[in-house]
């Protein structure tokens, strides 16, 4: 069977009967008048003619594709961020592509070498740890970058964070106004951003409210997910008396709930329970989940909007924002009105 001849510019210019040139100017969006522009679109459908995107990057320097590189694409959080960031990009006429590189500096590192390359127009990082050989990748990088998350202020990148020591702040206090005392942290791995910021503000919240400072009420996952959260949450019951848990995440927290109903404590009678992030899941989660809203999707947007400024303008100042965090509060903490008859 011969090989079937792909349809190119010139056939297409010959269906619609006119130049090559006109061709060219239609499909890359430049000027051209109502009934040229329909011809040519009208001929492109008819031979099935695509555009080569590889092509006109190389003619234009632009891919039209926004990168969003975050550590685990699971995570209900950066889900949300994803939601959030798609149309903002869209509107702005960009595709989003969406990375999974893991807590590992050195893979986001490689992703970033790899897009250098001409495979985004830029890039929205949210790293779980920094270092200072990301920090290096990231200043030299010629492609625009926006962190969603903390960096060092010596670093000239635009950046949107969360608030989490205060957000963990609002949670100790909340569980105080409720008459809890022994109040411990599940938190995941120190030596993250989320993880130090957070393990930061529950001390501070501690000793600001002068709770007993007990280290055995202190445990740290292996990572942010629900399996080391079900793991952390039995090494802490097995250790320490306590009446209220505050999680580092959402994920964490849900854990926690499994794990408190395994050994027969109720929540919150027993033990309350505060996540981090406010995610669907602490809607879902059963007990519904109180949760410290750390302004996922207002951080991903302001994020967007700040690497599009810089695409449109490589000289713009840097600028830095903080997302002031809040608290939901749900049955994980306060006793319905059936499960207080239900105690009595």
């Amino acid at each position: 069977m011969a090989e079937t001849k792909k349809s190119n510019l010139a056939l297409v210019a010959a269906r619609a009967g006119v130049s090559v040139a006109s061709v060219s100017r239609v499909l890359n969006g430049g000027s051209a008048s109502e009934e040229m522009t329909r011809r040519v679109r009208e001929a492109a459908e008819e031979l099935g003619y695509v555009p080569d995107a590889s092509a006109r990057t190389l003619r234009t320097g632009r891919t039209d594709q926004i990168a969003l590189a975050v550590a685990d694409v699971g995570n209900p959080v950066y889900v949300q961020m994803m939601r959030t960031v798609t149309p903002i990009v869209a509107k702005a006429g960009y595709r989003l592509v969406v990375s999974s590189t893991g807590s590992d500096p050195e893979d986001q590192i490689d992703l970033l070498a790899s897009l250098n390359r001409g495979y985004a127009d830029g890039l929205l990082l949210s790293p779980l740890r920094i270092t200072p050989e990301l920090i290096e990748a990231m200043r030299t990088s010629r492609l625009p970058i926006a962190v969603i998350g903390s960096l060092p202020p010596e670093v000239e990148l635009d950046n949107v964070r969360a608030d989490s020591a205060t957000g963990i702040g609002l949670a100790v206090e909340h569980l105080v106004s409720q008459g809890r005392r022994r109040i411990a942290l599940v938190n995941g791995p120190v030596d993250t951003v989320p993880g130090a910021a957070r393990l930061a503000g529950y001390l501070d919240a501690v000793r600001r409210f002068e709770l007993p400072e007990d280290p055995r009420m202190q445990v740290t996952a292996t990572g942010f997910t629900y399996r080391a959260g079900r793991k952390a949450t039995a090494r802490l019951l097995g250790r320490a008396r306590l009446d209220a848990i505050v999680c580092a995440n959402d994920l964490l927290a849900v854990a926690a709930l499994k794990e408190l109903a395994a050994a027969g404590a109720r929540v919150p009678e027993d033990v309350a329970v505060v996540g981090m992030d406010d995610t669907d899941a602490a809607e879902l989660a059963t007990p519904s989940l109180t949760s410290v809203d750390l302004g996922s999707a207002k951080r991903a947007k302001a994020a967007a909007k700040l690497l599009i400024r810089r695409i449109e303008d490589p000289d713009a100042p840097v600028r830095r924002h903080v997302i002031a965090p809040s608290l939901s509060v749900r049955e994980s903490t306060c006793p319905t009105t059936d499960t207080m008859e239900a105690a009595s």
